[in-house]
């Protein structure tokens, strides 16, 4: 444990979706270790809850994607944003730590900053790949920022702005996954008995692909159709969908019900994504946070996106990155397949799945996947940033 600064300090943080809800409650817990009796307001999810948070709106009211979205719920993210405002200044924090999130983040910086109050920002925007003029309301808006990908240090400074790189939080959580997990007594229940079965020994022997459709309703009503078609055609593997946090397990049993699928041969698995991807053989994945974490499981993939007609071709014109998933950004290549929009499709996702489950292309994924491992740092990113940011309030 890191030396305990004798400050009490009140934090108030936002994150607006699960992979941000995930990082800020490791952050939550890394304070604590410096802050012993710090207290926290917070915009986020049920793990910033667990961690101490004092929860004032969860992430699923918050969670609108892409530009039709957003514009279909304008007067409900202007209410979000002057609720927000109202309740900050009513609680005056020492910190303001914003967590991703830009669009909704850097509007509440911007008035932070007026208001007076520090403003931290914890995994930055990403500006680099579309919009970069954003860079200038960062500078702006921010006192410290707070990166963990690997070329985002280089990316700021370019803009003249010294920012700190602390590594990916992804890989303490994933550590600390595989820490419990070796720790853990082998488990004795059987198949389909409590929410462990996929640790249980009469699981261990199956060939899993899992399915990871996203975190939001609208792109796993979309997403999650394609990827269902491949049930039929890949018989001898055991299918398994990850549920995301907050969602309902009815919303994916009504649309495995539309696609006409048996019950018996798609598994839904809830809050144990890291079980699954500690056993699948190989991932159809949506793009994002997770594509990353497959990536860090050493699990081949394929990547995936679909969305509103309108949404696409609006992103189409601002994104300026060459690829969607954070493996590919990272690699500086085409490391694994990209499905996107209208190439979203049975008849190519199929062919792309059965290339992954090849051992030689598989083996050929996990070596690449080790050498991203080394590009993000070592574990500890949480307390990384916990240590910084304590020393910038002293």
């Amino acid at each position: 444990m890191s030396p305990h600064y004798l400050i009490t300090l009140n934090y108030y943080l936002i994150a607006g979706e699960a992979s941000g809800d995930l990082h800020a409650s490791n952050l939550m817990k890394s304070l604590q270790l410096e802050d012993e009796d710090a207290t926290f307001r917070c915009w986020g999810g049920d793990l910033m809850q667990a961690a101490g948070g004092d929860l004032v709106k969860h992430y699923q009211e918050l969670a609108f994607m892409g530009f039709w979205e957003v514009v279909k719920n304008l007067r409900t993210i202007s209410k979000n944003i002057d609720f927000c405002k109202k309740d900050i200044g009513a609680h005056r924090p020492d910190v303001l730590i914003l967590i991703d999130y830009s669009g909704f983040n850097l509007r509440i910086a911007k008035w932070a900053k007026t208001e007076g109050i520090k403003v931290f920002y914890y995994i930055a925007p990403q500006v680099w790949a579309s919009r970069e003029s954003r860079v200038e309301k960062i500078k702006a808006y921010v006192d410290q920022l707070f990166v963990i990908l690997p070329f985002e240090k280089a990316f700021y400074q370019r803009h003249g702005m010294e920012v700190d790189f602390v590594g990916h939080p992804l890989l303490d959580a994933i550590a600390a996954y595989k820490e419990k997990d070796s720790n853990k007594e082998s488990p004795s229940k059987p198949l389909g008995e409590g929410d462990s079965f996929i640790e249980s020994p009469s699981f261990k022997d199956q060939q899993i692909i899992a399915l990871l459709p996203g975190s939001r309703k609208q792109e796993i009503v979309v997403v999650l159709k394609e990827m269902l078609l491949l049930v039929e055609h890949f018989v001898d593997y055991q299918f398994v969908i990850g549920v995301a946090p907050s969602i309902p397990i009815t919303f994916y049993e009504e649309i495995i019900s539309i696609m006409g699928i048996e019950k018996s041969k798609v598994i839904l698995l809830e809050n144990q994504t890291y079980a699954l991807l500690n056993q699948a053989k190989a991932t159809i994945v949506t793009s994002g946070t997770a594509t990353l974490e497959t990536a860090l499981f050493e699990v081949p993939q394929v990547v995936c996106y679909k969305g509103n007609w309108l949404t696409y071709q609006i992103a189409k014109r601002i994104i300026n990155v060459p690829y969607i998933s954070l493996v590919n950004l990272i690699a500086d290549r085409p490391l694994v397949k990209e499905l996107i929009q209208d190439e979203l499709t049975f008849v190519n996702l199929k062919k792309e799945l059965s290339n992954i489950l090849e051992p030689e292309k598989a083996a050929e994924l996990k070596v690449a996947y080790r050498q991203i491992k080394k590009q993000l740092g070592n574990v500890g990113a949480s307390d990384r940033a916990a240590r910084l940011m304590i020393g910038y309030l002293k």
